[in-house]
């Protein structure tokens, strides 16, 4: 009886979410307008690659194309115990969306000044998902206008924190 306490302790602590790779300058250099939450195909090696959690979103953007959404530039390294089957480390992945939302896509990025970037990379029950944004490029004084609040916000924080 006490096996059966431990797996669903351990089912309610374990959500199933598993962040491998997040963008992190994505939000620095770009306004995010709309996410959207992608499948991505994937060979075996890199899912392996994945698990072992080594990925890297920097520079990767998505595209469309042919009315289907490609991921470029996410490194995802050799899987080292692969054999001669090993995947390209920045291979063009195809991301899996329902036509709707591919058109949305599609109708937001033609605006001037749009593009579609990956956000963070993660398992979710099990399945690769990437999280896509259509952003904005920000001007630089955006980029100071934004570190400004932060630091601002920052700084009440601390000061709450001291007092309370």
């Amino acid at each position: 009886m006490a096996k059966a306490g431990k797996k669903s302790e351990k089912k309610e602590s374990d959500d199933g979410f598993h962040i491998v790779a997040r963008n992190r300058r994505a939000r620095h250099e770009f306004e995010l307008l709309e996410s959207v939450e992608a499948g991505i195909v994937l060979t075996g090696t890199e899912v392996k690659s994945l698990r072992a959690g080594k990925a890297s979103l920097e520079d990767s953007y998505a595209s469309v194309e042919r009315d289907e959404v490609w991921l470029y530039g996410c490194d995802i390294p050799e899987y080292l115990q692969g054999n001669r089957e090993n995947h390209k480390p920045k291979r063009p992945r195809k991301l899996l969306l329902h036509r709707r939302e591919i058109d949305k896509l599609i109708a937001r990025a033609q605006d001037r000044g749009m593009t579609i970037v990956p956000l963070r990379l993660y398992f979710k029950r099990g399945l690769a998902k990437v999280e896509i944004s259509v952003a904005k490029g920000k001007k630089l004084h955006d980029k100071r206008e934004s570190l400004k609040k932060q630091d601002a916000k920052r700084e009440i924080d601390r000061a709450l924190n001291r007092r309370g």
